[in-house]
């Protein structure tokens, strides 16, 4: 059961989670305010276990619908495989998102309303990613929902909470964090795009081809590098603006790959490149600024 249920909370996808809050905190200490470590751990854990319970949520529902199917090339899947019943991935996920709950009500005490709404919105959606009646992930705005919940409101909200104030250099690297965190949908939604057309799940790569699919992951990682300019232009930040660009060799040898390869199980490589590519990027980023 112990394996099953690691497989299904899949750790690789994690970082997704864990990179924006690592962002927003650093930012924090670089402008020299006080950095609360209660608030950056309860927003950390209440984001890893939203992150799993989305997974579990998609592990079952993705089987019920006929996305996950024996001829899948992408990892393996606990309800597709017959390692654990639909019924109990769901209540899996039901409670993942109970403990994202109990981490986050402290932060409804410290941030107010505006963390409720942000909160009940997360837990939502974890579900509604591929639930319910409006499933994002099956409507084409999979990415959508990624560069926003996993950049602007992860890096804006712990920002907010620690400051208590909207700032555009949290909104910058938000976006910088939802841009590559979405790099890795995009290249998971590129592999399967046959299979999805044969259930109708209308990711992007389905709607507008495989082609455009590239083009917007070229696009995603392109402007995550030109928001370095930013912090250059508007602070003169050297440390901030520079480390990151020493992940533009594996940038490019991920572009290249793609663009070079036709959607297949190969495009389980690629994704561990991009999740590198984010975890790197975005760790530079953070160093950069606590070094100014």
């Amino acid at each position: 059961m112990f394996k099953s249920v690691l497989l299904a909370i899949r750790p690789k996808t994690l970082t997704a989670a864990i990179v924006p809050i690592m962002v927003a905190a650093s930012l924090v200490q670089m402008q020299e305010q006080k950095l609360q470590l209660w608030i950056v751990a309860c927003a950390l854990l209440s984001a890893i276990f939203i992150q799993i319970a989305t997974n579990f949520f998609n592990d079952a529902i993705d089987f019920k619908k006929g996305a996950d199917t024996d001829q899948r090339i992408g990892p393996q899947r606990v309800t597709q495989s017959g390692l654990m019943s639909s019924q109990s991935v769901f209540w899996w996920a039901i409670g993942f998102c109970v403990l994202a709950l109990f981490f986050g009500v402290p932060l409804v005490y410290k941030g107010g309303w505006v963390i409720v709404g942000i909160g009940l919105l997360s837990l939502f959606l974890a579900y509604g990613y591929t639930g319910g009646p409006f499933p994002l992930a099956y409507k084409g705005l999979g990415d959508f929902f990624v560069i926003l919940f996993f950049g602007l409101i992860a890096v804006g909200g712990v920002y907010y909470l620690l400051v208590e104030s909207w700032s555009v250099d949290a909104l910058v690297a938000g976006l910088q964090c939802g841009f590559l965190a979405t790099v890795l949908i995009a290249i998971n939604n590129l592999r399967d795009v046959e299979q999805d057309k044969l259930v109708h799940k209308k990711t992007l790569p389905v709607r507008f081809g495989v082609s455009f699919a590239k083009l917007e992951i070229i696009l995603l990682i392109s402007l995550s590098y030109l928001l370095n300019l930013y912090w250059w232009f508007t602070y003169k930040l050297i440390w901030v603006s520079l480390l990151p660009l020493l992940t533009l060799p594996l940038a490019v040898v991920l572009i290249y790959k793609l663009l070079m390869t036709k959607p297949s199980k190969i495009y389980n490589q690629f994704l561990a490149l991009s999740a590198l590519l984010q975890i790197i990027f975005c760790g530079l980023l953070s160093i950069g600024f606590l070094l100014q």
